[in-house]
């Protein structure tokens, strides 16, 4: 754990005591903060109580008393309206900060960070970064918004660098968090309700690569992170590096025909052979590796070094995840692909898919995933989207209304064992929140993974 000592002798009050919220006030207590806390659920209360914390209902906090107010990343701090605890905080002058503001303060100088966000991608290139550095033997510090709390990390030692993913809720709330190197994946519509709109959402991410004392590294194949690039790259000062798939670039980095290339430093080299990270399929994954290899070439100078460990690199829980084979079946956990556009990248990959989809639905639904219906032999409609899906597949794709995981991930694999397919794929993928039925994507990856090893080794179709 990191212990906070900016708030040593003051008073802090934390709202919201879940995994980043038990966080902060652990490292508070420990840096000798006076902390009160409050949470809406009754068991998060007791654990924020049995960490230190002074339980009192946000209403009756002495305000005037109060130096910062720490802020669960989940809690609406601009839209759809400021929660009541924000705006309390706003009419008493009270700064609103997050853990990773917390953690910015106390190791700015003492290690390096890297720091990961955009709207697909982040998990997984976080996880290569930080599998990367471990493998060239660095003590790695992975966290944010994946993994560990940022203050619930190991403090900084003389090989330590640590690797953030960070949500646009979190750089909302870390205005003080430089980080030495920065990377977008690319931007599309999402949590636009959180930020009001899409430029706002793009403006937020754009705020994190501004804070950036280093190095950045940009995907430029959306319009959205390709005009944050031009901008931060015309300013001057940090180095700004563009990173495509499918296109040559004169600078910075790109993957063509499957191959990346290093022109970061001018004339274009050859990298590796993407094909050969056997957990880094379809074009999305060979962005995160372009970005991944730039991210760490400032701290590791041996090339091969760098592609040896992005060949062995295990892959993501819930991202893609190879969950087995029954039969001729392969079966992949994509849960994590909780909107369309992170969707799109796994029907991208698959020729034949027996596809399980659905949710809490997003803005826009499944429309834009059009391009794909033909791959899916057949969709398996699950949670509260179902019925808007449907609509959008009639007469495009076959599908059923399986309701519930379980009779989903049953009809799927047995239409896969049966199916003329030479190569099927059951996959989930469901372009939704998970909230409807799961608390999370990670419990839902798992429901899958569990009910994929409950099947019997020898499928038939279902009658």
């Amino acid at each position: 754990m990191i212990a906070a000592r900016a708030f040593a002798g003051k008073t802090v009050a934390v709202f919201g005591l879940a995994r980043t919220g038990l966080g902060a006030v652990r490292a508070l207590v420990a840096g000798g903060t006076r902390v009160l806390a409050w949470d809406d659920d009754s068991a998060a209360r007791d654990l924020g109580g049995q960490d230190g914390a002074e339980l009192m209902p946000w209403r009756e906090w002495p305000w005037e008393q109060i130096s910062a107010l720490v802020l669960s990343p989940g809690v609406p701090l601009t839209h759809p309206k400021p929660h009541g605890v924000v705006q309390h905080a706003n009419a008493a002058k009270v700064p609103v900060i997050g853990d990773v503001e917390l953690f910015a303060r106390e190791v700015e100088g003492k290690a390096p960070v890297i720091a990961i966000t955009g709207t697909n991608g982040k998990s997984t290139t976080t996880a290569l970064v930080g599998h990367i550095l471990q493998t060239c033997g660095f003590d790695v510090q992975v966290g944010g918004n994946i993994g560990k709390s940022v203050l619930e990390l190991s403090p900084p030692s003389a090989k330590t660098i640590y690797v953030l993913e960070m949500s646009s809720f979190q750089i909302d709330l870390a205005p003080g968090l430089h980080p030495d190197v920065a990377l977008l994946s690319n931007l599309s519509p999402d949590h636009i309700d959180r930020h009001g709109s899409m430029e706002n959402y793009a403006a937020i991410k754009a705020r994190l690569m501004q804070q950036t004392t280093g190095q950045l590294l940009i995907g430029v194949d959306d319009d959205y992170s390709a005009a944050i690039f031009t901008r931060l790259s015309s300013n001057g000062g940090v180095a700004a590096h563009p990173v495509s798939v499918g296109k040559v670039l004169g600078r910075g980095l790109f993957v063509v025909d499957g191959t990346l290339y290093d022109a970061m430093s001018g004339r274009a080299t050859r990298v590796m052979d993407m094909a050969d990270a056997a957990h880094l399929r379809g074009a999305h994954n060979w962005q995160n590796g372009a970005l991944a290899y730039g991210a760490v070439k400032p701290y590791v100078s041996d090339t091969k070094a760098i592609v040896a460990a992005i060949i062995s690199f295990p892959g993501l829980a819930h991202r893609m995840e190879d969950v087995g084979h029954i039969g001729k079946a392969l079966f992949i956990n994509d849960s994590k692909a909780t909107n369309a556009d992170a969707t799109a990248r796994a029907l991208a990959v698959y020729p034949d898919i027996f596809w399980i989809a659905g949710g809490k639905a997003k803005d826009g639904g499944i429309e834009s995933l059009a391009a794909f219906f033909p791959r899916i032999r057949k969709a398996y409609l699950i949670g509260d989207a179902a019925p808007q899906f449907a609509k959008t597949l009639d007469g495009k794709a076959p599908y059923i209304m399986s309701g519930t995981l379980d009779a989903a991930v049953t009809s799927a694999a047995a239409d896969a064992a049966a199916s003329a397919a030479t190569a099927p794929v059951v996959l989930l993928s469901p372009a939704c929140a998970s909230y409807d039925q799961f608390k999370d994507f990670e419990q839902r990856g798992d429901a899958f993974r569990s009910l994929v090893a409950r099947l019997p080794r020898h499928l038939q179709a279902a009658s």
